[in-house]
């Protein structure tokens, strides 16, 4: 347990972030002559005014959740997977195959839901397992590994749109014919128009993720490996096995992601459907300093911002983009105070066995270069445990 200095201290580098964003994100508001107050007031009547605006969260909160609980896994893992908006748009390609090919009664929707759903589930952990391949095999950076794969995607994407599955109309890039109803996941009511069985699936994979990373040996390797991989490898861990594992895990998630929105927030695919919404999710996971447990809460605060930011523009004449700037601001304040309690408070950062997770700035290496760094013979008996 930390001792009450050490406890303020870590309190108040949590606080002072916030409060600094929210300062010039008032200073910016008032130099172009609005009232901050309006400002706080039209992203409240935004996102909560009434039960669809409420959907409309929900609605952006459940893709965004699924990235981060992927993102925390290969955050923990060591490996940054900017590939997750790649991965997102291939669950959503897989998806939006399914929607226009595999045809079923309406009486029969429910199941067509669930085979699109794991499709979308294939599709994500495919680019995913690409990504893994490349960095684990060829050595390729994971980082730029998914920059191009998040561009092949969004090509290929647009090739489909403006051809194969191109409306009956005539060639169009705007996105695809909609897709029949049996294959839409319904939404609860007109006044809230969320999909429930999805905010079930979410609050599931939130709460398995959650015990797999804490209380399995294989949430034990992911943080041996996200530490030091070269100390796992000596310690007999499967670090290239652990590592695909954790991006195959992500690239499910992220392909769940991708299908809620072909199959609910647009009915059709488009391009760039994914939104940026993995991308955002980086944020929320850097903001958390991994941590998994307030996933949910944080994700659901981004959505609320991002959501009420429409109302920006129509009540306050100011352009949506402001909720990203507050956003930006928000993650940048963090991770800089976190690199000052580091330096000069050291004693006062997480606990080790708290459920912070190892950093992918702090992961030792590539998967080939840690095994021929090993002493002679230790590659060798190890090579069984890959």
């Amino acid at each position: 347990m930390k001792n009450p200095r050490a406890l303020a201290v870590q309190i108040g580098f949590m606080l002072l972030p916030i409060a600094i964003s929210l300062a010039v994100a008032a200073a910016l508001v008032i130099s172009v002559g609005r009232d901050p107050l309006e400002v706080v007031d039209a992203l409240w009547k935004g996102a909560f005014k009434d039960s669809r605006k409420l959907g409309g969260v929900f609605n952006f909160w459940i893709p965004l959740t699924l990235v981060s609980i992927g993102l925390v896994v290969t955050f923990r893992a060591g490996l940054w997977n900017i590939g997750v908006e790649g991965q997102m748009m291939m669950g959503a390609l897989f998806a939006s195959w399914g929607a226009q090919f595999i045809l079923m009664d309406e009486s029969l929707s429910p199941l067509l839901n669930v085979i699109l759903i794991a499709l979308a589930a294939l599709g994500g952990m495919f680019w995913a397992f690409v990504v893994g391949l490349l960095k684990i095999r060829l050595g390729v950076n994971e980082i730029f590994g998914g920059v191009a794969l998040n561009a092949l995607v969004n090509v290929i994407s647009i090739y489909l749109i403006s051809g194969p599955w191109q409306p009956r109309i005539g060639g169009s890039a705007q996105g695809t014919e909609p897709f029949p109803t049996a294959s839409l996941l319904p939404e609860f009511s007109s006044t809230f128009p969320v999909n429930l069985f999805m905010i079930a699936l979410v609050i599931a994979a939130f709460l398995i993720v959650l015990v797999l990373l804490n209380a399995t040996r294989w949430g034990l390797n992911l943080k041996a490996v996200g530490a030091n991989m070269r100390s796992a490898l000596l310690l007999g861990v499967a670090t290239e096995r652990t590592s695909m594992s954790a991006f195959l895990v992500c690239g499910a998630l992220a392909g769940i992601a991708g299908s809620y929105r072909v199959l609910f927030t647009f009915d059709n695919l488009r391009p760039l459907a994914s939104g940026g919404i993995g991308f955002l999710g980086l944020l929320v996971v850097l903001l958390l300093s991994i941590r998994l447990l307030w996933v949910p809460l944080i994700a659901f605060a981004f959505a609320a911002i991002l959501t009420g930011s429409t109302r920006l523009q129509i009540v306050v004449k100011l352009d949506a983009s402001l909720a990203g700037v507050l956003q930006g601001m928000l993650v940048l304040f963090v991770i800089l105070f976190h690199g000052v309690q580091e330096v000069f408070f050291p004693g006062t950062l997480a606990d080790e066995d708290d459920t912070s997770d190892p950093s992918p700035m702090h992961q030792g290496g590539e998967f080939r270069a840690q095994r021929k760094s090993l002493p002679h013979g230790d590659g060798a008996d190890l090579e069984g445990v890959r």
